[in-house]
């Protein structure tokens, strides 16, 4: 793979990542940025599935539903 990146960006980097931890530092942020973009494309894809499937056992009371499903959990605190 080759990468170029202009001469300030490689600078700052290189001030963030330290002594011989470029290649490190790219990696995470590749990886950082890999994560945000699935995330992004799982949300593009799902987005409105429910609109056509209502209606809902929320759709009254959102907060409501959201409480009751907490109490529902043995596993969960409060």
């Amino acid at each position: 793979m080759h990468i170029e990146l202009n001469d300030d960006l490689v600078a700052e980097v290189d001030r963030l990542a330290g002594p011989r931890e470029r290649s490190a530092f790219v990696r995470r942020a590749v990886i950082k940025a890999l994560d945000e973009a699935r995330r992004a494309e799982a949300l593009r894809s799902s987005a409105g599935v429910l609109r056509e499937s209502g209606p809902h056992e929320w759709d009254d009371d959102p907060a409501a539903w959201v409480r009751a499903g907490r109490h529902a959990d043995a596993r969960r605190a409060g």
